[in-house]
């Protein structure tokens, strides 16, 4: 398959609508149709549409996570992949690595109150002692700034104020979010945050190559 075909596929089997869609593109390209996209800009689209749930084909999803708590596990493993410390987002990789760290199967995890903590746990230990994301809750702190999505996207922005010198002239992630996704982080909701995480770790897995 084509990488243009797989954005169309991706278009539809995520259910995007024609406005989120050419948004999308405008976003991470400036341009709004994939058929103006460079190699490279389709490879970055292709990229943020698999951060979203696209699946290339059918036999990705015979050795997915099922249960009650396989979105969680997810999201917290492609939050680690955004945050540069996961090389393999698949859910195989997530299981393996929670297997070995925890010596929990995945059977259990995603079916298992207890045995789904300890895997939750454990990767937010590895992301905060990897990637620096502060989990403690501070009472004293808005609503906003306690969200998960704050949390790991504060600790890509530090990332990147490494790796690429353009992003010392922003003074917090909130001030990143409006000046260059035109978003106001007090007001955001889950989709935002995801779409912030996402934009900021195609931006760390760049930086990370060069």
């Amino acid at each position: 398959m084509s990488a243009l075909a797989a954005i169309h596929v991706a278009k539809k089997q995520l259910g995007l609508d024609e406005d989120t869609y050419r948004a999308l593109l405008m976003r991470e390209t400036g341009k709004n149709s994939a058929a103006k996209l460079t190699a490279n800009e389709q490879r970055r689209v292709i990229e943020v549409l698999r951060n979203q749930g696209f699946k290339p084909s059918s036999n990705a999803s015979q050795t997915g996570l099922k249960g009650r708590f396989a979105k969680k596990l997810q999201a917290l493993w492609i939050a680690a992949w955004n945050l540069g410390i996961v090389r393999d987002r698949s859910d195989r990789a997530l299981i393996a690595f929670v297997k070995r760290q925890a010596g929990i199967d995945h059977v259990r995890f995603v079916h298992h109150p207890e045995d789904a903590r300890k895997a939750i746990e454990g990767i937010k230990a590895w992301m905060a002692r990897e990637a620096g994301v502060n989990w403690l809750i501070e009472g004293f702190l808005p609503d906003w700034m306690q969200c998960d999505g704050y949390r790991i996207a504060t600790a890509q922005f530090f990332i990147m104020k490494k790796l690429d010198p353009s992003f010392a002239e922003h003074r917090s992630v909130q001030n990143w979010i409006a000046s260059e996704l035109q978003l106001d982080a007090r007001f955001m909701q889950s989709e935002d945050w995801i779409t912030v995480m996402n934009s900021l770790g195609v931006r760390i897995r760049e930086g990370q190559t060069k």
